[in-house]
């Protein structure tokens, strides 16, 4: 019985507290200690939250196979690489043909889990340490951000899923069975709404220091109108970014520098997956190399790669072109050329570590280059779509974002304009798919870039066969698969 209930409460164990050395940010190692021990620590309490963060660094959570799921299901991307190389199943990503036992799947819905194991634990032992009020309740407000950011992805990709809400006792068939049925995707995005703005009331305007890039009050108000925008909620949506706009963000001068390591954490920066430089580099697994250039002259594996499609998409004069790809033969900005012997004629280039820098410190697997999750502009991209449905100015926005880009202002602004400079601002920034899916046009406009997509199928993501072999069957499978 226990292992055929292992769906998501295998790693949810007491197993799974995590302990820090000196207490540095995302420096965290798995304990060798006891649940006592460990928590007997005057820094239990951040550690454990600390493990929340670090599990963004993870291959199984935001990498190889996120890339797949989120990116190169899209028309902004290629699987890229070597045609033999398939990347396990990036080739069926690509073309919209993967099935249910496709191997991405599986190890984003672990992932997640994973995830929301952690902040479950966090949050079962953060009400009983010995620690200052406030220090708890912002520990616990930052656990309920996180677990909000896995289940968004989760809900997002798959529609409703199990919902764990607490460490569960393998002991307990309705933990049990709670582990392996399926709620609603409405009862998802109410528990994440909630979470949200539980968070929302105890999360700081900012941090300094150590602590500077943990989840914030304006994190917690952007994936909240973000998670309204996604369900329609467009009066909520203009109020949400109205109230970010008011706390002091602002874009930064040049587009390209959000990208460069000097651009972490600025102006423009609301939340991010960070990644420490030091040794080991603690960077998101796989990241850097896998969207590296491929071939005589490259630095990587080559998936992920622009479409054609999306680099004829910008506007001429537009920066953010030249920021986003990498071309074959270019010089990039930190000096590097480009072979004209790589394999592809295009790469990412926001997820490029300067190899030119000190900072890049020899480390391919494990960059040392943050993952911006939030953006400025994409606050104020949202206001301008919740403008144009409900009622408002959406010019001001929208014209901030191309002002920045080298674009000439809008003197009207279409739901079409808005959704255009969604695409170029927030290529490979994992939202293109499931934008498209949301504006109702993902057939349309994936069919015509040559990809399979169905309707009434594609518009969400499989089950993870395993998944629902696992719950004995209890799992549904979503329609068409």
């Amino acid at each position: 019985m226990k292992k055929s209930n292992t769906i998501v409460i295998t790693g949810i164990m007491l197993l799974t507290l995590i302990a820090c050395n000196d207490n540095e940010f995302l420096d965290v190692q798995p304990s060798k200690e006891t649940p006592e021990q460990a928590l007997s620590s005057p820094t239990a309490a951040t550690e454990l939250v600390n493990a929340i963060y670090n599990k963004f660094l993870s291959w199984n959570e935001s990498s190889f196979a996120w890339n797949g799921v989120s990116s190169m299901t899209s028309d902004d991307a290629d699987k890229g690489s070597d045609p033999g190389d398939t990347g396990g199943d990036k080739d069926l990503m690509d073309a919209l043909t993967f099935t249910s036992t496709s191997l991405s799947f599986n190890e984003v819905w672990e992932g997640n889990y994973q995830g929301i194991a952690r902040a479950n634990q966090a949050l079962n032992y953060l009400p009983n340490l010995e620690i200052e009020e406030d220090l708890r309740n912002r520990l616990i407000g930052e656990s309920k951000f996180l677990r909000a950011e896995f289940y968004f992805r989760l809900v997002r990709m798959f529609g409703g899923v199990p919902l764990i809400d607490k460490v569960p006792n393998i002991q307990n068939q309705d933990d049990i069975n709670a582990a392996n049925t399926r709620v609603s995707k409405e009862d998802i995005y109410a528990f994440i709404t909630s979470d949200l703005n539980d968070a929302i009331e105890v999360l700081p305007v900012a941090y300094t220091g150590i602590d500077l890039g943990r989840a914030t009050k304006g994190a917690a108000l952007t994936l909240l109108a973000k998670v309204n925008m996604y369900q329609g909620n467009w009066q909520e949506v203009l109020s949400l970014t109205i109230e970010v706009m008011g706390l002091g963000y602002s874009l930064t001068p040049e587009y390209e520098d959000i990208w460069k390591e000097i651009g972490e954490n600025n102006s423009e920066s609301i939340f991010e997956i960070q990644a420490r430089g030091e040794t080991p580099n603690k960077g998101v697994e796989g990241y850097f190399v896998t969207q590296g250039a491929r071939g005589a002259g490259g630095w990587g594996w080559g998936f992920n790669t622009p479409t054609e499609d999306l680099a004829n998409s910008y506007e001429d004069g537009d920066k953010r072109k030249d920021a986003t790809i990498i071309f074959r033969g270019e010089t990039l900005w930190d000096g590097l050329l480009v072979a004209e012997t790589v394999s592809n004629p295009r790469y990412n280039q926001k997820a490029y570590v300067s190899k030119t820098m000190e900072s890049f410190n020899g480390g391919d697997w494990e960059t040392n280059k943050n993952v911006r999750i939030l953006r400025y502009a994409e606050v104020l991209l949202m206001n301008a779509e919740a403008a144009i449905n409900v009622g408002g100015d959406a010019k001001t926005p929208l014209n901030l974002v191309r002002d920045r880009a080298g674009l000439e202002d809008l003197e009207t602004v279409t739901l079409m304009d808005v959704w255009k400079e969604r695409r170029a601002e927030l290529a490979f920034e994992h939202d293109r798919y499931f934008d498209l899916v949301r504006q109702g046009r993902a057939g349309a406009v994936l069919r015509a870039h040559g990809k399979n997509f169905v309707d009434g199928k594609h518009e969400l993501f499989p089950i993870p066969q395993a998944q629902i072999d696992l719950s004995k069957g209890q799992l549904i499978q979503n329609p068409g698969y």
